[in-house]
């Protein structure tokens, strides 16, 4: 018996089954990519800020000079190998900051640019004739970052906000957007840093940290700290002495090599999972992945190449009244209970029998007597109903009450024949 033939179509349930593991891989690789519905023009001082203090055109820039630069979004990815920049924001913790410093430098993974915070911003206040898109800021004042004192590269320096002329240094000079609320770094101790840009006053701007050479010999990558972020920054890059001065300062830090340059997120609060696809595929998930491709493969492979359709089962509860009769003589020899049939059964039969011959009912003593004495007539040279429904009475055993039950059938059919 088999069912009806398959109402799918194995070429529409393979597209669908194509679509539903297509989408399922994007959606792991939205998740590793941060692609979760919010948005990061939030007009914070980060590599995807469009506003003044954003960071977004020094990507652009350095995108369009060449480099090769990537956002990112997780923190794994600050041991990566590379020109690693960060551009934490006031409220960053000190000592995580620090440690994220001084590891890439133990490591040897590549320079790091940090650019420090200077700026209080707030969205544009809507106002008539005033046009702005979200991510749009208004600097509303400035502080110098409490966290900087906690850095081991700032040990024995200060920062300080003042007016100043300008900007030179890399082989370059010009003024700076705002020329009364410039970040330096201020004093005569400068501990292991070199002055890459001061101002008109000789503080620093910009300055190159040089970790001591360790006992092998090893010379570690600088660390280029930038003071003013305005330097870099969206309302920096709008001159183009500026744009041209932070190319150059981001290739300075990177010593003359071509590396990948890496903006963190992260320290902004834009930080996301790792993404799930690339884990798939690395150890030690790759056996797994692996495993689960073939076995998808298999069960695919036999689903598609079945021979017919597939073959009905057998319902697991019979139907009929055949059935109906077996169920209850299994309930019956399963509890042991054949002494209770005998009554019941004797009745039934002395009914059928008594009209067949046509008499009418009577109590079970006088049946008996009126069924003898019909068969008599009749000539029925057989036992009497009466010896035989006495010995269905007289049966103990299952198997003398099959027997005395199959004499009544017996008689039962002998009178309607």
């Amino acid at each position: 018996m088999s069912r009806r033939a398959n109402p799918f179509d194995p070429r529409i349930v393979l597209v669908l089954l194509l679509v539903g593991a297509l989408a399922f891989l994007l959606f792991l690789y939205a998740l590793g990519q941060g692609w979760t519905g919010g948005s990061e023009r939030d007009g914070g001082g980060h590599a995807s800020g469009n506003g003044l203090n954003g960071y977004s055109g020094l990507v652009t820039l350095l995108e369009a000079t060449g480099h090769d630069v990537s956002l990112s979004r997780n923190q794994g990815s600050l041991e990566d190998y590379g020109l690693q920049v960060l551009t934490p924001p006031l409220w960053t913790d000190g000592e995580e900051l620090d440690a994220i410093i001084e590891q890439r430098i133990a490591d040897g993974n590549g320079p790091t640019l940090l650019i420090l915070p200077k700026w209080f911003a707030m969205p544009v206040p809507p106002a008539p004739g005033i046009e702005s898109k979200k991510g749009w800021v208004v600097l509303a004042n400035a502080s110098s970052p409490e966290w900087f004192g906690n850095l081991a590269i700032a040990e024995g320096t200060r920062l300080a906000i003042g007016r100043t002329g300008g900007w030179q240094g890399l082989g370059a000079s010009g003024a700076l957007p705002v020329s009364d609320t410039v970040q330096a770094l201020v004093g005569d101790s400068l501990n292991t840093m070199r002055p890459l840009l001061v101002d008109s006053e000789g503080d620093v701007l910009a300055a190159e940290v040089l970790p001591p050479i360790d006992e092998d010999g090893f010379e570690p990558w600088p660390v280029v700290v930038v003071f003013e972020p305005d330097l870099l920054n969206n309302h920096g890059l709008a001159d183009r002495e500026r744009a041209a001065m932070a190319v150059t300062l981001v290739e300075r830090a990177m010593e003359g090599e071509d590396l990948p340059i890496r903006f963190d997120l992260t320290l902004n609060g834009l930080g996301s999972a790792a993404n799930l696809l690339t884990l798939a595929f690395r150890p030690p998930f790759l056996a797994a992945t692996l495993c689960l491709l073939l076995a998808a493969l298999v069960i695919g492979w036999r689903a598609f190449r079945r021979f017919g359709p597939a073959v009905a089962e057998e319902p697991a509860m019979a139907q009929g009244k055949r059935q109906l009769a077996r169920n209850g003589a299994a309930l019956v020899e399963r509890v042991k209970r054949w002494h209770l049939l005998k009554a019941p059964y004797e009745d039934m039969v002395g009914r059928r029998i008594a009209a067949a011959l046509g008499l009418r009912h009577a109590e079970t003593g006088s049946r008996e007597e009126a069924i003898d004495r019909a068969l008599a007539r009749r000539g029925h040279d057989g036992p009497p109903f009466s010896r035989l429904a006495s010995n269905l009475r007289a049966a103990d055993k299952p198997r003398d009450i099959i027997r005395a039950a199959q004499g009544l059938r017996d008689l039962e059919r002998t009178v309607k024949e």
